[in-house]
């Protein structure tokens, strides 16, 4: 593996994070996105992320300002990409976006460079004919706070070269993470693969009047010894997120994800309770009743 300049494609929450972390790890960094305003927005986000790098890690002042100083930002995808060894795609979750995104990449990125997608839905073999070198292309897919919770699901397609696979999984040990190599696609990869059922069930027990959410996730958590039940951790996904999964089920006609949706819908997302990012959702922030020391009882 002998990445040197990397790209971040889509500077939106995790993007910004990809592009901070990888040059935090020390390596050249170009974010691309599609006008001067969403770069602007990319500044401030990764400014953020300074403060948390140094809260969460230690970090002194001079590690995350000469981070923020090996990242260079562009509206023009040529220049983004000139000395390109490795692209890693963070634009939005629309089939058409991503397939016009990677024709124009194609045309304008160096021989060498490398494609990844970081797409959480989508695999790699519906985009790998547009990229032009489906060889060199293939997923590496981040959590939310990256710096933190460092997991770094690589899923190859069948047409991607296993050397590439390799220096992927090399690339992303390198800038901090745990490489955690799929040996074929896998929609949702691992952790969704096992989360997403898993929020499913509890929010039917929720819709169908089994038990609350807290009485849900106190059962959890104490059966399991995790810090979180179901209901927290989507108010950390954020309710958005789970209604579209609800509501893209009901409408390929999955019958109880309709009420699920329509709950959602109007209970939380309405009344503005979207989550942690709101400061409400399940629950209240900054001092939900799952930290207090009494829940477990």
């Amino acid at each position: 593996m002998n990445y040197q300049h990397i790209t971040v494609a889509g500077s939106g929450v995790l993007g910004s994070q990809i592009a901070f972390q990888t040059a935090f790890k020390g390596f050249v960094v170009s974010i691309y996105d599609i006008n001067d305003d969403a770069i602007e927005r990319a500044k401030e986000r990764i400014t953020k992320l300074k403060k948390r790098y140094q809260e969460d890690l230690g970090a002194t002042d001079d590690a995350v300002n000469d981070a923020f100083n090996r990242i260079s930002f562009h509206s023009d995808l040529a220049k983004a990409v000139a000395n390109a060894d490795l692209v890693i795609e963070a634009v939005p979750e629309v089939v058409n976006i991503k397939t016009n995104f990677y024709k124009h990449l194609a045309e304008v990125a160096p021989d060498k460079t490398i494609f990844v997608t970081n797409s959480s839905t989508m695999l790699p073999s519906q985009f790998a004919e547009a990229t032009g070198r489906p060889e060199k292309f293939l997923a590496l897919h981040f959590a939310n706070e990256i710096w933190k919770n460092n997991t770094a699901e690589i899923m190859k397609h069948p047409g991607t070269d296993m050397d590439v696979f390799q220096d992927v999984i090399e690339f992303a040990k390198a800038i901090g993470m745990v490489a955690l190599p799929l040996q074929k696609e896998q929609p949702g990869y691992i952790l969704n693969s096992l989360l997403v059922p898993f929020l499913e069930a509890a929010q039917m027990l929720l819709i169908n009047e089994v038990a609350d959410p807290e009485t849900i996730d106190k059962t959890w958590m104490i059966a399991t010894g995790s810090p979180k039940g179901p209901f927290a951790i989507l108010d950390v996904v954020g309710i958005t997120t789970a209604y579209n999964i609800a509501n893209g089920k009901a409408q390929a006609g999955k019958k109880e994800f309709e009420k699920l949706a329509a709950y959602l819908k109007t209970e939380y997302i309405d009344k503005g309770k979207l989550g942690t990012a709101s400061g409400e959702g399940f629950y209240t922030y900054p001092n939900p009743s799952y930290m207090k020391p009494d829940f477990l009882q």
